[in-house]
């Protein structure tokens, strides 16, 4: 019906606000647990824990698992571009970069989106209103981080150039996401996370020997949340969103993203907001919901 159309987008811009919370806030979290916990087994725990807890959800909504050889091999693709690989190289990369450079780095998958869509379309499914809302979200995240941020470019070129490939490999997974609408969005998310529990549990065994560290209370309780709602929960509503708004449209929240991680600076950390801030996340907000224009117009 024509009347449920807005109620129906409302709540699909309103889960987007949602996954922008929950990996908005990982970066505090993250932060918090590599304080005793390294990049590689926290990355390892965070999808193992993810994994169990949504095994735990199929089971309780009575949902299985893909049982053919196509599923699979597409999951463990999109593993790789949404999870183990693109937060291997994001841990590697911000060791060495600055937060607020890496935080302008990692928003761009929305330009990846546009552009690696614009290419594979030839300019056939872009539009106006769409490229200005890309420009608009990238713009309000640099007035977000602050524009001196990007004054360390050209500095630990290797560590940025992970970064942004990070954000290539989100854009990547958004697009080949598209190629599991086959499945559950609860399905979806439950054989990432195995696959890359798989990929990344041998790997700690190896590098870090997760036996032998001793992590602190308030990094497990950290490990812990980023793996039961910035993991799962969050991965639920991603796969939801990829079936719905589409692959800009769901990259449009890492500019809300961007936007989370400095509010939580200031009522978490105690940071200020400027003016300019202000300014930059009103810009964000126009610009996403431009992004997702044509959802709303398609909506039934």
């Amino acid at each position: 019906m024509p009347q449920n159309a807005p109620l129906n987008l409302r709540l699909e811009i309103a889960l987007l606000g949602v996954l922008a919370c929950l990996w908005g806030s990982s970066y505090l979290l993250i932060k918090i647990a590599l304080g005793s916990i390294p990049p590689i087994t926290l990355m390892a725990f965070r999808v193992a824990l993810a994994a169990l807890f949504l095994l735990v959800a199929m089971q309780i909504h009575g949902e299985r698992l893909p049982r053919d050889s196509m599923s699979w091999r597409r999951l463990f693709v999109q593993s790789l571009l949404n999870s183990s690989l693109a937060w291997l190289v994001l841990a590697w990369g911000q060791q060495y970069v600055p937060s607020g450079l890496a935080g302008v780095l990692n928003s761009t998958s929305p330009l990846f989106v546009f552009l690696i869509t614009a290419i594979a379309t030839r300019g056939g499914s872009t539009s106006l209103v769409k490229t200005a809302g890309v420009g608009l979200g990238f713009l309000g995240v640099l007035l977000v981080i602050g524009v001196d941020a990007l004054r360390g470019v050209g500095q630990q070129t290797l560590a940025q150039a992970a970064v942004l490939f990070g954000a290539f490999l989100y854009a990547l997974a958004a697009i080949n996401g598209k190629k599991l609408a086959h499945l559950s969005p609860l399905a979806t998310a439950t054989g990432t996370m195995l696959w890359a529990a798989v990929t990344l549990l041998p790997l700690s065994l190896v590098v870090d020997q997760p036996w032998t560290l001793t992590p602190s209370f308030n990094a497990m309780l950290a490990a812990t949340t980023l793996s039961l709602l910035c993991t799962g929960v969050a991965l639920i509503i991603y796969f939801r969103l990829i079936q719905t708004l589409g692959p800009l449209g769901v990259a449009s929240q890492s500019y809300l993203r961007a936007g989370v991680s400095v509010m939580l600076g200031l009522f978490v950390l105690g940071e200020q907001l400027s003016p300019t801030v202000f300014v930059g996340l009103v810009i964000i907000i126009v610009g996403v919901a431009l992004m997702n224009v044509r959802a709303k117009q398609s909506s039934p």
